[in-house]
């Protein structure tokens, strides 16, 4: 009875001793063993692990990517056009051991708050640096920008411990007091790109109309040129062909060129012709069959006492259709050739 009384309480010891020295190292996670403050292993590996208990302690870090979001500054590129920048980045524990040496019992806050002001300067530094403008920052330039702020931020963070993954601006916008500045600058240099683009193409139109205006004028004299040859041509030709008629046959010339004076002479539906009936133009009306006209002397009794009558007649005013209406007094009455002549 005696016996179990002391047994039990050591079980009891001897078990809590023995679990207070296993522990368990996730596979998500780094441990330290640590003996009054000192490091005294490192532990990367999954699995159970021991330590000395009640004199070791157990620290544990997370090895996992971990993200880290910046605060909002502002950066002037070289163009002095302010940017207000906002970046995030992703970083890992490298290296534990130097990780504790660094923040110490802070842990990840006080690492996070290091690797920002980090972040932070290495940001202003890249984007405020000489040939890199708002435009530069705006575009897709920007991955460069963004990989030398990593890089640059990686060499300082291996102090602490730590490797950054990766750094991208999450955002990229200008102070609002400047947008309204910017938006009408940009506006005005949009509106000069559209004027010059108009006034470029007024002037490659009026070339193009120059030209074409040329074109046409010089189309058209060649036209008219070949034109008046041509006309010319017709007319030396028909100028021959009515001589060698003319010489043919005088009477014949003389009979077409007669009608086409009548063609002439009384155009359209309702013309009127006043003139004396005993002129040339009516010969070929009076002399209809005859190859040479007939005086009005020579004409018998009855055309003598017309003729005789006819000076004392006024003039008479004869409306023409496309027959041509006419008068005259001949020695056989009124002859008619395609057309009736009333006095």
């Amino acid at each position: 009875m005696r016996k179990s009384t002391y047994v039990l309480p050591v079980i009891v010891v001897l078990a809590v001793i023995a679990l207070s020295s296993i522990f368990v190292v996730d596979e998500r996670e780094k441990a330290l063993v640590l003996q009054f403050g000192q490091i005294k292993s490192v532990k990367e590996e999954p699995g159970l692990a021991f330590k000395v208990p009640l004199i070791q302690e157990v620290v544990k870090y997370d090895d996992r990517i971990l993200s880290l979001d910046t605060d909002t500054i502002e950066v002037t590129p070289s163009d002095d056009r302010r940017l207000v920048v906002d970046a995030f980045a992703r970083y890992r524990i490298a290296d534990v051991v130097r990780f504790r040496q660094a923040v110490g019992v802070g842990g990840l806050r006080t690492a996070e708050d290091r690797l920002s002001g980090i972040l932070n300067a290495q940001i202003r530094e890249v984007l405020g640096a000489d040939q890199v403008t708002s435009d530069v920052i705006l575009s897709e330039d920007r991955r460069g920008l963004t990989n030398r702020i990593r890089d640059q931020a990686r060499q300082q963070a291996l102090s602490l411990g730590l490797d950054v993954v990766d750094v991208r601006l999450k955002q990229t916008n200008l102070p609002s007091q400047n947008l309204e500045a910017t938006f009408a600058r940009m506006r005005a240099e949009r509106e000069r790109e559209a004027a010059d683009e108009i006034a470029r193409g007024n002037e490659a139109a009026q070339r193009v109309r120059a030209l074409a205006d040329r074109t046409v004028v010089e189309t058209q004299s060649e036209a008219n040129r070949d034109a008046d040859i041509i006309r010319g041509e017709a007319d030396a030709e028909s100028n021959g062909i009515y001589a060698e008629a003319y010489g043919a046959d005088p009477e014949f010339f003389g009979f077409y060129r007669s009608l086409q004076a009548y063609r002439k002479a009384l155009p359209g539906e309702n013309s009127s012709i006043v003139m004396t009936p005993t002129g040339e133009f009516f010969d070929y009306f009076r002399n209809q069959g005859e190859a040479t006209p007939a005086p009005l002397a020579e004409s018998s009794e009855e055309g003598e006492d017309s003729a005789a009558a006819a000076p004392a007649a006024p003039a008479a005013s004869a409306p023409s259709t496309s027959g041509s209406t006419a008068t005259g007094s001949s020695a056989s009455g009124s002859a008619t050739t395609g057309a009736t002549a009333t006095e």
